[in-house]
């Protein structure tokens, strides 16, 4: 009788990250001496989902890199240096993100809602298992480089944005896109003794509940900063849905994307993109600052 056959759903043993990546501290500065327009993106719709982005970055890319340097113990040397520049790009995007939301704030917006929901969700997380933060952290991770890749791809979403504003999206925009492995990386390697079923069934089902949250509590924090500009009802939840989904339409443009985390095998780097960071390297050459 002949052995059941038995199905990886995680067939790849080694992670694709390109061998010749290199993760770039980028230490720039926006926003200081700007003041940019109320609807700085030229419109409320685009401003408000920004703006809700933005508010939950400080407290969320926080998170990011505990979850992450909470499970570099033992990991090869070119993935323990990719977490260093990891955890040093995701610092100062918290630093230019709270310098970002003092001007949406300057602006007349009230955000603190929004941040003190964050902290509150956070704090479910403290009781919760290390690795279980990870996966959270990698599907995160999976979406900010989804988007940031759109962003840096597709001019129409900052076109009419201020220029400084625009930069520092983009800039940060092109360094998820450089980091997008390493929370994967790091979840391969801390979960090396799992069968490829349970890796491939839990990374799946947090993505799932990670985007059920994801867009509700960013479509309710988008709805209360449109409320603040005397944007309700129906006007408010039709312009929202006809920016998200049609133009310029970043959830529908990255759906693929987020399709394909649910393959087996899937990896980040199965697309590479980096030519999307040298686009915007090309503006911005004097401002690199190699990672240690």
């Amino acid at each position: 009788m002949n052995a059941p056959v038995s199905i990886d759903t995680d067939t790849r043993r080694s992670a694709p990250t390109p061998a010749d990546l290199t993760i770039t501290v980028r230490d720039e500065r926006f926003n200081r001496a700007s003041s940019p327009r109320r609807w700085w993106a030229g419109e409320p719709f685009g401003t408000a989902w920004h703006n809700a982005l933005s508010a939950t970055f400080p407290r969320g890319e926080a998170f990011f890199i505990e979850a992450v340097k909470a499970h570099r113990e033992g990991a090869e040397p070119k993935l323990e240096a990719e977490i260093r520049a990891f955890v040093k790009q995701e610092i100062n995007h918290t630093r230019e993100h709270i310098a970002f939301n003092r001007l949406a704030e300057d602006a007349g917006y009230d955000i603190k809602a929004i941040d003190t929901r964050v902290a509150e969700m956070l704090a479910l997380t403290k009781d919760r298992p290390a690795i279980a933060n990870l996966a959270v952290t990698m599907a995160l991770e999976h979406y900010t480089a989804m988007m940031a890749a759109e962003f840096l791809a597709n001019p129409k979403h900052f076109e009419d944005a201020d220029t400084e504003v625009r930069d520092m999206w983009r800039w940060h925009a092109a360094e998820e896109i450089e980091h997008k492995g390493v929370a994967f990386d790091t979840w391969n390697h801390a979960t090396s003794d799992w069968t490829g079923w349970r890796r491939w069934k839990v990374r799946s089902l947090v993505m799932l509940t990670v985007t059920a949250r994801f867009f509700k509590n960013r479509w309710i924090d988008s709805l209360n900063l449109l409320e603040q500009d005397g944007i309700t009802g129906w006007k408010a939840k039709w312009g929202l849905f006809k920016y998200l989904t049609i133009t310029p339409g970043v959830v529908r443009r990255i759906f693929p994307a987020w399709l394909s985390y649910f393959k087996p095998g899937f990896h980040p780097w199965d697309h590479d993109d980096r030519e999307l960071i040298k686009l915007y390297e090309g503006d911005f050459q004097d401002a690199l600052m190699p990672a240690e």
